[in-house]
């Protein structure tokens, strides 16, 4: 059944897919947006919002029957009751790990926009030239400068609050105010600054979260339980933020419940005509129509569309004829830093703010400025300063009024980070799709293939040992190294397999975000990445959306797309 002709077609609701729509209906284009999960409507979804802990039945934490139903989600902090329904079902939507592979994900209006972390950083000029450089992958077909003003376009718009700096390897960009250092961290942050030739520097950490209102939007609470949603607005989502102003132009229909299982290929013309779309609930097929498609269902998923697309033509589906398709996978590496008490008379009397919903920053020094490591790239850190509160008692066991005088006080300073590492992209860290496994609507499961390298791991001594020699030098006592278990995936930065390019022979696609086989098919999501920084990816997809929604327009208005 054919539905009806849009202008664009966009697939996934998430931080990408709520970009397009946006550019794409205020650029003039009706759009159909496709969801496979659940709507959210922004405030009167967010159910938990305003929970207190005691409104839980197990206190916000997790069952045993959790777990059973969730293996993959319960190795890590997502599991757990208060948002457990905006992380995907395993028994519905498995996948297969050829090697460990932990994926989250979000399936319903706003995907994982409502579930991030935030942290909004841009690549730099040496990210985009280090494959050539190094001689790893491919080049980027781009270059800082040519994403330089869609990073200010959506900053500006999704309001990200940070400070200046004037740091080569982390541009500034158009911030609100910052969320200041807390005062443990000003301590460290002031005895670091002279330090290590000025190289290594604590920043207040970039954030998408405002400290100044925006239209609709008021500035944060300091509630730090932006992973229930956000009822001001105050944190970047596509419910709070891009839908409302693609909602706006009235040039918009967002379909939920619509699993796209096909990109429709029309050999004759070399181009895409639509999607085909199997209803969630009454498993009904339905094929829309439309001049350009944008893929932005995350990572995997929108390469898995790729491969099911168009096989009569290429086996292994749209996309492929370079053999790069579902190839150099990426995540960031991290679980590991070091951690120390603060001891300093000073701070004996002050504790921190609210519940901030961002920490520090260190940017990267390793492999700059003349450091040469025994290994390529490098790696920032996310961390924070805090007083112990009466949860360091629960172990003490103690009782009567004078250990509940000393719980009422906060206990010592205490400040830790984890390194972020780049991962290099690497033909042999692949996905694919395992035909004999199906999800609930009788799909054809991913398979993934993904590992650490030797360069991540020389990388990892340097990130444990680093931390802990910058707590020392700034003074505090009892400094640890530590590295949790840590596999791919578990960053949620899932990049790559669909990487842009200068060569049909050797990238899925061109410089404009267009898959070379189908020029008016986009893939703006994480998997168009070509390589991987180490700074968190989100803000860069929001820029590469809204680059390629303008080329798209541009494009479509010339004649070259239909």
């Amino acid at each position: 059944m054919v539905a009806g002709k849009y202008d664009a077609i966009v697939v996934g609701s998430g931080i990408s897919g709520g970009w397009a729509a946006k550019e794409l209906t205020e650029k003039g284009l009706t759009v159909l947006l496709l969801e496979r999960g659940k709507n959210v409507e922004h405030v009167k979804d967010y159910v938990n919002a305003r929970k207190a802990p005691w409104e839980y039945p197990h206190r916000g934490g997790r069952t045993v029957a959790m777990e059973e139903a969730y293996p993959v989600l319960k190795r890590d902090y997502p599991l757990n009751e208060k948002n457990l329904d905006w992380w995907a079902s395993e028994q519905d939507s498995p996948y297969t790990e050829v090697k460990r592979f932990d994926w989250f994900r979000g399936y319903q209006v706003g995907g994982r926009s409502l579930l991030w972390g935030r942290q909004s950083y841009r690549f730099n000029e040496l990210d985009f030239q280090a494959n050539a450089r190094e001689g790893i992958a491919v080049d980027w077909p781009i270059r800082y400068a040519d994403l330089a003003p869609w990073y200010d376009y959506v900053e500006a718009h999704a309001g990200i609050s940070g400070s200046l700096e004037g740091l080569p390897q982390l541009p500034d960009g158009k911030f609100q105010p910052p969320m200041p250092l807390n005062c443990g961290e000003e301590l460290i942050a002031g005895r670091l600054r002279n330090r290590f030739d000025g190289h290594r520097r604590i920043i207040p950490g970039r954030v998408a979260n405002l400290t100044q209102a925006l239209p609709g939007r008021a500035p944060c609470q300091y509630r730090a339980a932006c992973w229930l949603g956000c009822p001001y607005g105050a944190y970047f989502s596509t419910q709070s933020s891009t839908l409302p102003a693609a909602m706006a132009t009235g040039r918009l229909t967002l379909m939920p419940y619509s699993i796209v299982t096909e990109v429709v290929y029309d050999q004759d013309r070399q181009r895409a005509t639509g999607v085909r779309v199997v209803d969630a609930v009454t498993e009904k097929s339905t094929e829309f129509n439309a001049s350009i498609v944008f893929l932005c269902a995350s990572t995997l998923n929108s390469t898995w569309l790729l491969m099911r697309s168009a096989t009569d033509v290429w086996p292994d589906g749209l996309g492929s004829s370079s053999g790069e398709l579902g190839h150099n996978l990426m995540d960031h590496h991290f679980r590991i830093g070091a951690q120390g008490i603060i001891r300093e008379a000073s701070l004996d009397d002050k504790t921190t703010f609210g519940r901030r919903p961002t920490g520090f920053y260190i940017p990267r020094f390793r492999n700059l400025f003349g450091d040469k490591r025994g290994y390529l790239r490098g790696f920032g850190y996310q961390g924070g300063a805090s007083r112990l509160g009466w949860q360091r008692a629960v172990r003490e066991l103690g009782v009567g009024a004078d250990f509940k005088d000393r719980m009422a006080e906060p206990g010592e300073w205490r400040i830790g980070a984890t390194g972020f590492g780049e991962m290099l992209p690497v033909h042999d860290n692949k996905i694919g799709i395992d035909a004999a496994r199906k999800d609930k609507w009788g799909l054809p499961v991913l398979k993934v293939d993904c590992a650490l390298g030797e360069n991540e791991r020389l990388m990892r001594i340097d990130m444990a040992n680093d931390m802990a020699e910058m707590l020392e030098a700034a003074g505090a006592s009892d400094v640890a190294i530590y590295e949790r278990e840590y596999y791919p995936g578990m960053g949620i930065h899932e990049m790559g397999t669909a990487r842009m390019g200068r060569d049909p022979n050797t990238s899925v696609l061109n410089r404009w975000n267009q898959v070379w086989d189908a020029p008016n098919v986009f893939v703006t999501d994480g998997s168009c990445m070509t390589s991987a920084s180490c700074v968190n990816p989100s803000l860069t997809y929001m820029a590469i959306t809204a680059r390629a929604a303008d080329h798209a327009v541009n494009e479509l208005k010339r004649g070259n797309l239909p």
